[in-house]
């Protein structure tokens, strides 16, 4: 294994196009790089390449807005130090207009940047220096899981409906009172998944495993941030006809509330509950 800058090169061979395709016939997935280090850029671009991806590139945070409004891609790989504005800026933009997985890069250690990635919007993290296997590997992963979420659960919807609440399914559409709550794709699973359970309280490994997959490589906080955001999405409504608790050290449970069989019924140590 080669050392460049903050990256480990390593070499790689016997995959190319099949996982830029996902294997399955479709087009080549399109990837926008954000990293302003021109080695590691550059490095990126081919080793994407010849995996089967379409690349694009950004050195700055204002180009990284551009480019990504532009393009559209079907990930982001984003630098959290970047000139002129920084990752975690953009990161929070992004999220604003469009709901692409975004994979961001941080240095060593920087715990703080991690969290507050992904509490913003990212959908994984990397640590700086890092593998290109492992990197490909995320990449693969993320992608995987935005194409199961996108083909839904099938042709006929299931559709849960609590008070002025209704999740579809089949659509993949939230209401409250008539009003479309728009929630990513991993929001959309951990909710209908928490839904689909009611009063039985998960842990964050069987979120994970239910929710993500068991190709997940990030951190069990990814449960509390995508938690933290649902309840973000719904705290302009009065009230609401569930709410998700978290139960201290283990995980988290969905109540409907109209479901509720007694107001004297011991609740388990809560904290942020919707």
């Amino acid at each position: 294994m080669e050392r460049l800058g903050s990256l480990n090169i390593e070499t790689r061979s016997g995959i190319g196009a099949e996982r830029g395709r996902l294997a399955d016939g479709m087009s080549a997935k399109r990837i926008l790089v954000v990293e302003d280090e021109a080695n590691i850029r550059e490095t990126l671009r081919y080793n994407l390449v010849k995996e089967g991806y379409r690349v694009d590139e950004a050195r700055t945070g204002p180009e990284a807005l551009t480019e990504a409004r532009r393009v559209r891609p079907d990930l982001i790989i984003l630098d959290l130090m970047l000139p002129e504005l920084s990752g975690l800026e953009v990161c929070r933009i992004l999220r604003q207009e469009m709901s692409t997985p975004i994979l961001v890069l941080t240095a060593k250690g920087a715990e703080v940047d991690k969290v507050v990635g992904l509490s913003i919007g990212a959908d994984d993290y990397v640590t700086k220096p890092f593998s290109l296997t492992e990197l490909m590997a995320r990449i693969t992963a993320i992608l995987r899981r935005v194409e199961l979420s996108r083909a839904g659960p099938g042709p006929t919807a299931e559709v849960e409906e609590l008070g002025g609440f209704s999740l579809d399914r089949g659509s993949r559409i939230v209401r409250m009172h008539g009003e479309e709550v728009r929630l990513a794709p991993k929001e959309f699973d951990l909710l209908s998944y928490l839904l689909a359970h009611p009063g039985r309280v998960q842990s964050r490994e069987r979120l994970i495993q239910a929710v993500w997959g068991s190709n997940f490589f990030g951190d069990r906080k990814t449960v509390d941030v995508h938690v933290r955001w649902i309840r973000e999405k719904f705290e302009g409504f009065a009230a609401l006809p569930f709410r998700i608790t978290t139960v201290f050290g283990v995980g988290y449970r969905l109540d409907r509330l109209e479901d509720a069989a007694s107001p004297a019924a011991p609740a388990a140590p809560a904290e942020d509950d919707v």
